[in-house]
């Protein structure tokens, strides 16, 4: 557990006591944290800059996002951006085909990680050659955009009491490799996720594509709660399958070292609908809300990074290479 809201970087870990899988006929548990787990505001003091935005922590630990004319409130534009075909054919698609019965195949088929075996650091090289089809704000390569997210983390977060939280920005996004390497299609791989088993709310992207989904008009999946109990807790609430999901599993399967902080946001970082339009509050509980604040801090690096300016691979990878090592086995099974 992680005392007073900070994270434990040695010792007992929560990836150690939050349970493997999340099927619907066996949802998980996940040990109760009540403690005020607010991100620490005494990072020392540092500015990294890209092509359209520049990060930058104050004084206070405050972060600054100066995006070089691009208006913050221009991210995420799903109405008229660059993509916005390609980015509204991915949704027709995802929020027609996750359903509970897609959900429960897909897990089936991937939590046995059969699908390879590599290093970490290996999977991001892997997956270099990915464009996320979901995404409107970045045309970017999975590798560049890891290491714009964890570069603008450890700007804010240079200590090695944090190193967790740059190494999450870096490998947020490798299950992915569902896509690159297992062939999956990219509806049931990227994209914002959801709870399925229950009613969708109008707060996700597009919501209008949802009634194209066989649970919509559902007598049990359609209903407010759908399957699951009051304030029943994010850990026995199925999401839509995505990269976040697998990863997380994956992570728990290879006992990772990393604290539940950084399990979280693997986890949940694609979950708009409840860390940013603050949907689906009915299902989460005490321990959700109190990691809710790590999951909203880090969005504010994964999203505003993104950018056209590129990072050296070579002159980072010493660096992440050894990080890697410290939270994973040197091979993972996927």
């Amino acid at each position: 557990m992680e005392p007073n809201g900070t994270p434990q970087p040695n010792g007992n870990h929560a990836s150690d006591k939050v349970s493997k899988t999340n099927l619907l006929t066996a949802a998980t548990s996940s040990p109760q944290v009540t403690e005020d787990h607010s991100p620490p505001l005494s990072a020392a003091n540092g500015t990294t800059t890209t092509a359209c935005t520049t990060i930058k922590a104050s004084a206070d630990g405050q972060l600054e996002v100066d995006t070089k004319g691009k208006a913050a409130n221009n991210f995420r534009n799903y109405v008229n951006s660059e993509q916005q075909k390609r980015v509204e054919k991915f949704y027709t698609e995802n929020h027609r085909l996750q359903t509970v019965e897609s959900v429960q195949q897909l897990q089936k088929k991937y939590l046995q990680f059969k699908l390879a075996r590599m290093s970490m650091w290996d999977c991001l090289e892997y997956l270099d050659s990915l464009v996320d089809e979901s995404d409107p704000d970045t045309e970017n390569s999975q590798m560049q955009h890891a290491l714009q997210t964890a570069e603008a983390i450890r700007v804010k977060y240079p200590t090695e009491e944090y190193d967790w939280f740059p190494l999450t920005g870096l490998i947020h996004d490798l299950g992915k490799i569902l896509s690159a390497k297992g062939g999956e299609p990219q509806w049931c791989v990227v994209g914002d996720t959801f709870p399925v088993g229950c009613q969708f709310s109008d707060k996700c992207v597009f919501p209008q594509f949802f009634k194209d989904n066989p649970d919509y008009k559902h007598p049990v999946y359609s209903t407010k709660y759908g399957i699951y109990k009051p304030n029943c807790g994010l850990s026995n609430v199925t999401m839509s399958w995505g990269h976040d999901e697998y990863l997380y599993q994956a992570c728990v399967h290879n006992k990772s070292k990393l604290p539940m902080s950084a399990l979280y946001i693997i986890r949940f970082h694609s979950f708009y609908p409840w860390h940013k339009e603050n949907a689906y509050n009915h299902l989460t509980d005490k321990q959700d809300e109190t990691m809710l604040h790590w999951v909203r801090e880090f969005q504010k690096f994964d999203l505003y990074s993104k950018a056209h300016q590129k990072h050296s691979i070579a002159e980072l990878k010493p660096y992440y290479q050894k990080l890697i090592l410290k939270y994973f086995p040197p091979i993972i099974e996927w």
